[in-house]
C-alpha cells in the first residue's frame, strides 16, 4: 500500500469503525518462567481513517482497563488492582498512531500507547487480511498485528521472587491484535 493507493487494495478512503464483537485485543506474558498466560480486553473502541495512501491514514483506539480478562477471576482482580492497571485511577488504555508504512504484506503501525497514564512509542508489525462485504451489506476489513512492550516502562512493576530464582511475571508482554473494521456509511 505504500506505493499504491488505498483503493488498489479493495479498501475505501474514509472512516472505518472497529467492530469490537469481531475483534480481539490480546496479550501473552510469561508466568513463573515456565508457562504463558493469555488473555484479552473485551471492551475496545477504535477508528481507522484511511487516506489516499497509508501515510495519509491513522488509527486510534481506547480500551476499558476493567475489561481485562485472562479467564481467572482471582488473577483478573489482581491485575485490575493498584498493583497493575489500577483501573479506578486509570480506567482506560489508549493508542494513537503517528505513522503507518509498508504494504499489505508487511505494514508497520507506529504510535503512542498509554497505560496507567504513561505514554510510550510502540510499533506494531502487521498484515492486512482483506476486505469483504457481509450478508447485511457492511464492508469489513481485517488486520492482524503485534508488538512487544516492557510492562515496567508503563509503571506495571509488581512482581514476586521465585524460590528457584527469577520472578513470577515477566517484564516482556506481547500485545496481539486481530481486528475487524466496518466502513462508515
Amino acid at each position: 500500500m505504500s506505493v499504491t493507493t488505498i483503493e488498489s487494495t479493495g479498501l475505501a478512503q474514509g472512516i472505518w469503525s472497529l467492530d469490537a464483537s469481531h475483534s480481539t485485543v490480546g496479550f501473552v506474558v510469561r508466568h513463573a518462567g515456565i508457562s504463558k498466560v493469555r488473555g484479552q480486553f473485551t471492551e475496545v473502541a477504535g477508528e481507522l481513517t484511511l487516506g489516499e495512501t497509508l501515510s495519509d491514514s491513522s488509527v486510534t483506539a481506547t480500551i476499558q482497563a476493567a475489561s481485562f480478562s485472562s479467564g481467572d477471576e482471582g488473577r483478573d482482580g489482581h491485575v485490575k488492582s493498584a498493583d497493575f492497571f489500577d483501573v479506578e485511577s486509570f480506567p482506560t488504555l489508549s493508542f494513537a498512531s503517528s505513522a503507518i508504512s509498508g504494504d499489505t504484506e508487511d505494514f508497520e503501525l507506529a504510535g503512542e500507547l498509554t497505560i496507567r497514564g504513561i505514554s510510550k512509542p510502540v510499533t506494531f508489525k502487521g498484515e492486512f487480511n482483506g476486505v469483504a462485504v457481509d450478508p447485511f451489506g457492511a464492508t469489513r476489513a481485517g488486520f492482524e498485528a503485534k508488538t512487544v512492550i516492557s510492562r515496567k516502562e508503563f509503571g506495571l512493576t509488581w512482581n514476586a521472587a521465585l524460590e528457584a530464582g527469577g520472578v513470577l511475571v515477566s517484564d516482556k508482554v506481547t500485545i496481539t491484535l486481530d481486528v475487524a473494521f466496518v466502513k462508515a456509511a
